[in-house]
């Protein structure tokens, strides 16, 4: 639970709060927007919840903050809110909440399949969903789009003995994989279609089931307020952003109903308008005047992710992060 005495100015009056421990992983604002908003570095509350929806999906927010930054005193509302989760979103498929700071607030989804169900990403590895997890069928398949994001696959691979699945070249971040993917589309099964999209990390992949699910990682931002796909900015991408818009570009003859990425808003889409809203995300990113910028916010960011990989003993690729920082401080130097 967040702490009072860390409590951000920036706050407005009341219960509800957000203390300075919070990562600005954008869940809070993407699941009560009407609540949270970004000021920066940081999220805050911009508005006390003032009706019963409100409310609700503000205390669910909280239950999902990864570092606990989000405070309230009505812990007795929580541990009621605490069983909604994981949160039905579409036909057997759900959202897992309690979101894992070891992935920087990644969202992650539970699918129930008759083949065996499918865990897209890690939550925390707590009693209350794995006891769910169990009580739907357990865990056979766990795919991890990329290295930012396995958070507790270990954990949740021991406990269900699932098959983890990994590109090959984010396979240093997992090597406990059971099952390594290559650079060509692939199927397991009959309804999964795993989709090599390099760009965000070099071994970033998709996940689609059956035309209708697009987990697209951290390569796609949809913004359902206006109904349009945005690729990722150049200023959060670890590998090549130019590399990025081609791997997207390649998907145009895809259709799905959700696009349901690690970090930004789900959406909801009419199948028929897939492949017009990727090429208009293709259209704009080719249309990015500075792919690879050398800013002080692009050094930030890549200082930021080079560390965190040192704290999840991903030291050789933190080597490679460290690399591209300096070659954008010897740029700025110049």
């Amino acid at each position: 639970m967040a702490d009072r005495n860390k409590r951000l100015p920036e706050n407005v009056e009341g219960d509800l709060f957000v203390d300075s421990t919070c990562i600005n992983c954008h869940n809070c604002s993407r699941m009560a927007p009407a609540t949270f908003k970004d000021v920066g570095i940081y999220h805050v509350v911009y508005a006390q919840p003032t009706t019963e929806a409100e409310k609700l999906t503000a205390l669910r927010a909280l239950v999902c903050c990864p570092t606990g930054a989000i405070g309230t005193q009505e812990k007795a509302s929580l541990k009621e809110i605490m069983q909604d989760f994981p949160l039905p979103i579409a036909e057997d498929l759900y959202y897992c909440g309690f979101n894992s700071p070891k992935s920087a607030g990644a969202a992650s989804y539970f699918l129930r399949h008759p083949g065996g169900n499918w865990l897209i990403c890690t939550p925390k590895f707590i009693p209350q969903l794995v006891s769910k997890f169990e009580a739907m069928g357990g865990v056979k398949f766990l795919f991890m789009s990329h290295r930012d994001d396995v958070g507790e696959a270990i954990k949740y691979g021991e406990k269900f003995g699932c098959q983890r699945i990994i590109h090959a070249n984010d396979l240093d971040a997992l090597p406990e994989a059971e099952m390594v993917l290559g650079d060509e589309r692939s199927r397991i099964g009959s309804d999964f279609l795993v989709l090599p999209t390099p760009g965000h990390t070099e071994g970033h992949c998709m996940l689609l089931f059956k035309d209708r699910y697009l987990f697209s990682g951290d390569t796609f931002d949809p913004r359902p307020e206006n109904y349009q796909l945005q690729i990722w900015s150049p200023l959060w991408t670890w590998y090549s952003f130019t590399e990025q818009t081609e791997s997207v570009e390649r998907l145009l003859d895809l259709t799905f109903e959700w696009i349901l990425p690690s970090h930004g808003q789900r959406m909801k889409i009419a199948p028929q308008d897939a492949g017009a809203l990727v090429a208009t995300a293709v259209e704009q990113a080719h249309a990015v005047s500075d792919p690879d910028p050398a800013t002080p916010e692009k050094l930030r960011n890549l200082e930021m992710y080079a560390r965190e990989l040192r704290k999840l003993n991903q030291g050789n690729y933190a080597l490679k992060v460290e690399a591209r920082a300096q070659a954008v401080r010897n740029r700025l130097s110049r």
